[in-house]
């Protein structure tokens, strides 16, 4: 599959996504690398992994990362009311020593988390690591050694070796600087938020019964929006909300209805700050260069 061809399976899956994004799609998957997506929130980086899975019709793994995420969260950790179950039932039974200890340290009693279960399909799915710079320091630095070789090792049973090695994603919103180390194992590719031509299309993809004249309003009064001193940019997710609120409403012309208009920004602004900043008067301004 050239990444042309990958584009186009996107598109299949109604995602539009960039030539250098696709590249750098077809590239992680010719060279078996895993591949970082740096961006703002909002741009479609989770997105991508959800889409690449549907395409190649393969399971999505995903592990979000947070403050605090350990080992037994993201890998295994054992089933320990099982083994105590076990144990009782056993010593119940007269049975003790190494045979009960084989049994309840066996995979039966382990519980697989995504990085374990990531490399212990038949197929190779797309492990997603989401918000990767979420997580602490520590916590990065072992998942370069899972990355290194694709294996995991249990104390009690040994290194499991991956049997279908997964396609990795991993996004970051730049919330704290990523370790050189990682990024050197990673190809990179920063998604922006789109220009207006490529989000059009994703609009149209999305809302297949959006009126021409509404949908260039609405990419024209986003991407204008975004220009605006905000707490929090929108993203695309939000200009569909936006563009099925307006449907929903019966609004084709944005500058039609000023009060439904402001109403319908509830889509799009998240903070009250940027409520205060987005009145009535500025939103019709930018709706009016939209129009």
């Amino acid at each position: 599959m050239t990444w042309t061809d990958l584009q186009s399976a996107l598109v299949e899956q109604n995602y539009v996504a960039s030539d250098d994004l696709a590249v750098s799609l077809h590239l992680a998957l010719s060279l078996r690398r895993p591949l970082l997506l740096e961006g703002a929130a909002g741009v479609g980086k989770t997105e991508v992994a959800r889409v690449l899975a549907a395409a190649q019709n393969t399971q999505l793994i995903r592990l979000q990362c947070y403050e605090g995420l350990d080992a037994s969260q993201a890998i295994y950790e054992w089933n320990y009311q099982r083994q105590l179950l076990a144990i009782r039932a056993s010593s119940e039974a007269g049975e003790t020593g190494k045979a009960v200890e084989d049994r309840i340290f066996s995979r039966e009693y382990l519980l697989e988390r995504p990085l374990l279960s990531a490399i212990t399909q038949d197929v190779s799915p797309v492990l997603l690591i989401d918000e990767i710079d979420r997580a602490d320091e520590e916590f990065e630095a072992f998942l370069l050694e899972i990355l290194a070789d694709y294996q995991i090792t249990v104390p009690e049973l040994g290194t499991i070796k991956a049997t279908a090695v997964p396609t990795v994603i991993l996004t970051s919103n730049g919330t704290r600087d990523l370790s050189d180390a990682l990024r050197r194992r990673c190809l990179f590719s920063y998604v922006d938020y789109p220009d207006r031509t490529t989000e059009l299309a994703i609009l149209k993809a999305r809302c297949a019964g959006i009126e021409a004249q509404l949908a260039d309003q609405v990419i024209g009064f986003v991407q204008t929006l975004r220009k605006e001193e905000l707490e929090k940019v929108p993203g695309i997710a939000e200009t569909l909300d936006f563009a099925a609120a307006l449907m929903g409403l019966g609004i084709a012309d944005l500058t039609e209805n000023p009060a439904a208009l402001q109403a319908t920004l509830t889509t799009l602004i998240k903070t009250q700050s940027d409520r205060a900043h987005i009145t009535s008067e500025v939103a019709q301004r930018i709706a009016g260069k939209a129009a």
